[in-house]
């Protein structure tokens, strides 16, 4: 059986050394977390006990005695270390998207873990541009948000700041319900309006401020580095890429100045539209 086999920098394993093109036997009957030379049949399944870090050793192994099988992992009585395997082809291994840093990405340009989205630093994202973890909207700097452009936690609607908000443009927390079987009202801007969720979502002013973009990171893949980035990035030969710092400091103001009239006219007839709360949320000054 083919599989695979992570160790540490030394290449040794539970105090075992190893070496690669060598073969290892114990008179032993393999027995899992006991006994024999533990494996796993898929790469990623391998950083269940070992850190996600380059600076192990990844090597294909063959399992060429009798062989114990468990959920994510089997150990055998005869080994065989058949090659090493370098990081950037640890990362085509162990993602199926392209770019990746982290852990079983089927996006692109991730460095976090288990992201389906793209270009998230966070962990379990299923959307886009997320630096938190568990984010299944885009653009969210928070934990758990199931909508876009959140930097709170736990929030289903857009652009919160506090918890556990399920509107839009709030500042408060807990504005969760329980147990709904129909849509309800939101809020927006602390207070209720008539919309719900879906119309808002279909309106012209969300349309407008979905593509909001003051992203604080942005993740670079080699090909599209300079020869500075790489002189002062060297870890983007194993990367394949680097994680770089935006400056967006004006970014927001930069944003609303660029649109139009009508545009802007738009936004603030948002209901219960109020530019205080605007400014704290978006970073933007003179909505009025």
């Amino acid at each position: 059986m083919k599989a695979f086999k992570v160790f540490n920098s030394n290449w040794t394993c539970r105090g075992f050394q190893y070496e690669v093109g060598e073969t290892y036997v114990e008179k032993v009957n393999p027995i899992l977390c006991d006994t024999g030379f533990h494996f796993c049949k898929k790469l990623s399944e391998c950083f269940n006990y070992y850190s996600f870090d380059p600076s192990n050793k990844v090597a294909e192994i063959e399992a060429l005695g009798n062989i114990t099988e468990g959920d994510d992992k089997c150990c055998t009585n005869k080994i065989k270390i058949v090659k090493e395997i370098k990081w950037h082809e640890v990362l085509e291994l162990v993602n199926t998207g392209k770019g990746n840093a982290g852990l079983s990405n089927s996006g692109s340009d991730n460095s976090g873990h288990y992201n389906s989205g793209y270009r998230n630093s966070g962990s379990d994202n299923s959307g886009s541009y997320n630096s938190g973890n568990r984010n299944s909207g885009h653009y969210n700097s928070g934990h758990y948000n199931s909508g876009d452009s959140n930097s709170g936690h736990y929030n289903s609607g857009d652009s919160n700041s506090g918890d556990y908000c399920s509107g839009d443009f709030n500042l408060s927390e807990n504005e969760s319900g329980c147990f709904c079987t129909k849509p309800h009202k939101i809020r927006i801007f602390d207070k209720k309006t008539d919309m719900t969720l879906e119309e808002w979502r279909n309106s012209r002013a969300f349309s407008l401020l979905i593509k909001f973009d003051n992203w604080t990171t942005e993740w670079v893949h080699k090909a599209n580095m300079t020869e500075q980035e790489k002189e002062q990035n060297d870890g983007y030969k194993t990367t394949c890429g680097y994680l770089k710092n935006r400056d967006v400091i004006n970014a927001s103001q930069d944003w609303w100045n660029r649109l139009s009239d009508e545009d802007k006219q738009c936004i603030r007839k948002i209901p219960n539209f109020d530019a205080k709360k605007f400014e704290k949320i978006m970073g933007i000054m003179g909505a009025k």
